[in-house]
């Protein structure tokens, strides 16, 4: 009974969203919501979610100090960087590398490196967390990925390239939403909402249990923490928070 009515309701959000699909069929969808439509969304709802995730994130990023590498620098790569919401709570004199899949969200990721000059930032990659192959192996202390796993073709192939690129002892910080309790409305409506969702968000999954693919990576050590954020009406409440060291 569930299933059905899982079908019909996705049925019913096709039919609203039938324009759109309509535009990806043809071909058109896709190039326009990477260019225009997702950094405009990121920019504008993703406002909200960073003022809801402000202090969850500062009590993550207060440990990158630690893994300042032998040198005495801290040298960070960033995975989706999108906007670079996160350049706030990294250390004075960090060393940042950026990649994202897309050059579109350059204007509002400038701006965010005006409003934060405490950091030296490297350069700017065309990337996709699969295919780090522009990094060398074991050259960062730490990586970041932030709202990014939910997107990325393949979980495990990500992690892979996160684990290559880390020196020993180097952390991979990690904030994602993730699939609620099957047992929930919650996981009922992320199942309703999945493929339009997908569509519209340029491949953003709903469902993925990320904290499965971190507990098979191959790191020593692993802190993980399932949160909620605040954000009614949106299918995107359960979170996971945390750090794994190579």
């Amino acid at each position: 009974m569930a299933e059905l009515s899982v079908l019909l309701l996705r049925a019913c959000l096709a039919v609203l969203a039938m324009p759109i699909y309509l535009l990806s069929f043809l071909g058109i969808w896709k190039p326009f919501c990477e260019k225009i439509c997702f950094p405009y969304v990121l920019e504008k709802i993703g406002e909200g979610h960073e003022k809801k995730a402000k202090p969850h994130k500062e009590e993550l990023f207060s440990n990158l100090p630690n893994f300042t590498g032998p040198s005495g620098e801290l040298k960070l790569l960033e995975i989706g960087t999108g906007l670079g919401a996160n350049f706030q709570f990294y250390p004075r004199g960090c060393k940042v590398t950026c990649t994202d899949v897309s050059q579109n969200f350059q204007q509002g990721l400038l701006k965010n490196m005006g409003k934060n000059q405490h950091l030296h930032y490297e350069g700017f990659l065309v990337a996709t967390g699969e295919d780090l192959r522009q990094v060398p192996s074991s050259s960062v202390d730490a990586v970041v990925g932030t709202l990014v796993l939910c997107s990325v073709g393949s979980v495990d192939q990500t992690l892979k390239e996160v684990l290559r690129v880390l020196r020993p002892g180097g952390a991979f910080y990690f904030f994602e939403h993730v699939a609620a309790d099957p047992s929930s409305w919650k996981y009922f409506w992320q199942q309703v909402c999945f493929p339009t969702w997908k569509l519209i968000f340029c491949g953003c999954c709903l469902t993925r249990e990320i904290w499965k693919n971190l507990e098979q990576a191959k790191f020593s050590e692993l802190k993980v923490k399932h949160i909620s954020v605040p954000l009614p009406w949106t299918p995107i409440q359960p979170h996971i928070i945390g750090y794994a060291v190579k």
